[in-house]
């Protein structure tokens, strides 16, 4: 399977490949060391991180000391989880990247270096619908969910010996699959709300494995690759 994008590339890099556990500064390394040679061709990159590990640390330490079971405030922990994460990649990629965060929609409408980063925006959906959301704003047909796993299947593969990977669906296809509402920390490749809008909008997602960088780096070249493709 091979796609070919156009001059802005849209991906979602997940939470859990930069702060699964703690820092994963190697892989952080490995994606810098990975991303620069794109970054030099006159593609833009648009880099929407996730709140990972760090996200669920603030959400459950909320949970057991004041028992909080507001939605709201469970995604506005998140939202300041992915905020830090977005700095600091920002800060990574400091000699192209804009020094400005796209954490709220409208802020950036014309993308200036060949690097944007965004963050999480507003309680109700995750970074995944962030991504579609600045695909369609800024005409791109598609975003890169690069998170884990590599493909969507037919039932949760962690579970599931059998659960079989799926490389091309609709969306029509893939909503029957997940939840038809967010709930914050809610794990699917696209998120209800990013699958509705991915829908309306007419955006594809391509779901590839955010760790696997040689696959990665084959998807962004034209060349064959392993994944999934929605829309």
């Amino acid at each position: 399977m091979k796609y070919k994008f156009s001059k802005t590339v849209v991906i979602a890099l997940g939470g859990s490949i930069v702060h699964p556990d703690g820092i994963d500064i190697q892989f952080l390394k490995d994606f810098k060391k990975f991303l620069t040679p794109f970054l030099r061709r006159g593609t833009k990159f648009v880099l929407v991180i996730g709140g990972g590990r760090l996200s669920r640390d603030f959400q459950e330490a909320a949970e057991k000391i004041s028992r909080v079971t507001d939605d709201e405030d469970k995604d506005w922990l998140g939202i300041h989880a992915t905020r830090l994460n977005a700095h600091l990649l920002r800060t990574i990629f400091r000699d192209v990247a804009d020094p400005v965060i796209i954490d709220i929609r409208g802020k950036i409408k014309k993308l200036r270096a060949p690097l944007t980063i965004a963050s999480g925006w507003r309680p109700g959906w995750s970074t995944d619908y962030v991504a579609m959301r600045l695909a369609a704003d800024l005409g791109a047909h598609e975003a890169v969910i690069a998170g884990k796993p590599a493909h969507v299947y037919n039932k949760d593969h962690a579970k599931y010996a059998d659960a079989v990977p799926f490389h091309k669906l609709t969306w029509r296809e893939y909503r029957k699959l997940i939840p038809a509402t967010w709930k914050p920390g809610l794990h699917a490749p696209v998120d209800p709300v990013g699958a509705a809008l991915g829908a309306r909008e007419g955006v594809r997602a391509i779901i590839v494995d955010g760790r696997n960088l040689r696959n990665f780096a084959a998807l962004l070249n034209g060349k064959e690759f392993a994944g999934t493709i929605i829309g």
